[in-house]
């Protein structure tokens, strides 16, 4: 009876708390919102240690927090969310930690495939940004299987940097832009064209084979846990993008903090878009 009683009364919570989203949401919507949102999930751990938790427990809460943000961020209207999932770095932790981050992650990719899951609901596209051949064969699958299944949505698109960093993708950029530029050379060579050596690399060249070219650069970087450094995360795409921290853990967000990263968005917004026409 009292096991009831508790689900009764966390299902009204969460109702209020969803209602209660929409008000505010509807108020922020007045002002700018933002394009694309990125956020780099600190503390999971911490919050497990807070909470004297058993292993794991806090990549899973905050896995259920990333999901509601994304909620959250599609009922704002926010058309690209980025989440910095997993670095290439991290595969540098514990073997059993590595493992239990990578199965959770598969579990949650199978779990968007569902017809009933937020995906099909909202109408998002997912994508996946990294050197994913790190990835093991049953990660890497569930990941193509989820993008497989939401590639024809086009309302918003939700990208996981997953076996990701930013050198890594400018390592990546540079090297598929002059292997682009060789292949363009030995096609001029054998049609009898002219090519011009000294032709310069330009930005455009790189950014098209950036993993991150399918969304536009972030508008607002959130990162949690009172952390205020981007950790090798979107460095190219973050020249102009507000940068917001809080001291809330990951797993610990709610509707108020996304709300108070907008707000301080709409507080720069003339600014940045000034310096964004100076460029």
């Amino acid at each position: 009876m009292e096991r009831d009683n508790f689900s009764t009364v966390r299902s009204i919570n969460q109702k209020l708390g969803h209602l209660l989203w929409k008000g505010v949401s509807k108020v922020l919507s007045v002002g700018p919102v933002p394009t694309h949102i990125a956020f780099i999930m600190n503390g999971n751990r911490r919050y497990e240690q807070n909470l004297n938790l058993v292993k794991g427990t806090g990549h899973r809460a905050g896995l259920q927090s990333m999901l509601t943000m994304l909620m959250h961020c599609c009922e704002l209207g926010i058309k690209y969310v980025t989440v910095y999932a997993f670095s290439i770095d991290n595969f540098k932790r514990k073997p059993e930690e590595v493992k239990r981050v990578m199965d959770l992650l598969k579990f949650t990719f199978e779990l968007l495939t569902e017809k009933s899951s937020i995906a099909h609901r909202y109408g998002i596209k997912f994508h996946f940004s990294g050197n994913l051949d790190l990835l093991s064969e049953h990660v890497l699958n569930a990941a193509k299987e989820l993008m497989a299944k939401t590639t024809n949505y086009t309302k918003f698109v939700f990208t996981f940097c997953i076996a990701y960093t930013s050198t890594d993708e400018m390592v990546h950029a540079i090297q598929e832009t002059c292997e682009e530029r060789q292949c363009q050379m030995r096609e001029l060579k054998r049609n009898g064209g002219d090519y011009e050596a000294e032709k310069p690399v330009k930005v455009v060249d790189i950014e098209k084979h950036m993993y991150m070219a399918i969304a536009p650069d972030p508008d607002i970087v959130v990162r949690t846990a009172g952390e205020n450094r981007l950790s090798n995360f979107l460095l190219w795409q973050t020249a102009n993008s507000d940068l917001y921290s809080t001291p809330t853990l990951w797993p610990e967000m709610n509707f108020w903090n996304l709300a108070l990263a907008v707000l301080e968005f709409q507080r720069n917004h003339s600014y940045l878009e000034k310096k964004k026409k100076l460029l």
